[in-house]
């Protein structure tokens, strides 16, 4: 197919392809692209026709892809990504008058602590605009990046898909949290034999914690796993059990008074937080706009130079 033929594809029936690539359900797809399914199975049966393949197999409750499929989507993807950057450079954001809505995601560390300067500066800046907040990490953000679900996100991050771009944001060290306040550091003794707190999405009884200590030939006991940090503050005062945070959720722990911070007794891990955002959009106006805020009001530049 040279240039000239492209003149007879409905670019909406690749969207619609793409969108069934990531769902593999022409149900989850019509919701995604607030359709109906009558409209997606027509567009998918123009599509069969177009590349004279089945492209999708009915197995169980889902689409499976076909091999043809999945050889045009290698090629289609890049390609939609390329256009909507082209299209973005043309388009003006204004801020003040913007009513558009941005999908983020943010680990629970990063929602607690970091959003609230955030929202308050994108409050002064474009009252009108709409921020949908996803709950991710490193295992979910890149999913939630590829199938679009979300533009940015910031969290730890590993994996990412291979059109995605990332940028360190700040450094950070973990701190123990105490509702005591005894006037002597703790010493590593004490932090294992204290009962301990752990903020699991997965509801997991371990973390990064566990591995500097293992390799120091100690262990710690962990008697409550929360999926959050809104509540740990209040569940863990008045009693003697501590948990290990990262040190920028520090303030939002200790306002009250009610809990305390101190150093780790051993030298514990350090994590990057990163922004991580689909490549398809670096160009847009808008969305840098969101990124130049994210990094202003979330990162920290003074963490990320090497300690001499």
């Amino acid at each position: 197919m040279n240039r000239t033929d492209l003149r007879r594809v409905d670019f909406h029936l690749l969207i619609v392809f793409e969108t069934m690539m990531h769902e593999r359900s022409v149900t989850r797809a019509a919701e995604k692209l607030f359709l109906g399914q009558p409209a997606i199975s027509a567009a998918l049966s123009r599509l069969r026709t177009l590349f004279d393949d089945p492209l999708f197999i009915r197995t169980g409750r889902h689409m499976e892809p076909t091999a043809r499929a999945e050889d045009i989507f290698k090629h289609l993807a890049p390609a939609l990504d390329s256009i909507s950057a082209a299209l973005s450079t043309t388009s003006d954001f204004d801020p003040a008058t913007s009513d558009a809505v941005f999908r983020i995601g943010l680990s629970d560390d990063v929602e607690f602590a970091l959003l609230p300067a955030l929202l308050r500066q994108l409050r002064r800046e474009a009252p009108n605009v709409v921020l949908v907040v996803r709950r991710t990490n490193y295992l979910l953000m890149p999913e939630l990046l590829n199938a679009g679900d979300i533009s940015v996100g910031v969290s730890y991050v590993s994996d990412l898909p291979a059109n995605a771009k990332c940028k360190p944001l700040r450094r950070s060290w973990p701190q123990v949290l105490r509702a005591d306040d005894a006037p002597a550091p703790m010493t590593l003794e004490e932090y294992c034999s204290r009962p301990h707190a752990l903020v699991s999405f997965a509801g997991d009884l371990d973390g990064y914690v566990d591995n500097s200590l293992e390799a120091l030939g100690y262990r710690r006991r962990v008697v409550l796993a929360v999926p959050q940090f809104n509540g740990l503050g209040t569940l863990l005062a008045d009693t003697d059990i501590i948990a290990t945070v990262p040190d920028y959720v520090i303030e939002g722990l200790t306002a009250s008074g009610r809990l305390h911070a101190n150093a780790l007794p051993f030298s514990g891990p350090s994590f990057d937080l990163s922004m991580a955002w689909r490549g398809a959009q670096d160009n847009d106006p808008a969305e840098r706009w969101l990124r130049t805020r994210i990094e202003e009001f979330i990162g920290d530049p003074q963490s990320l130079k090497p300690i001499n």
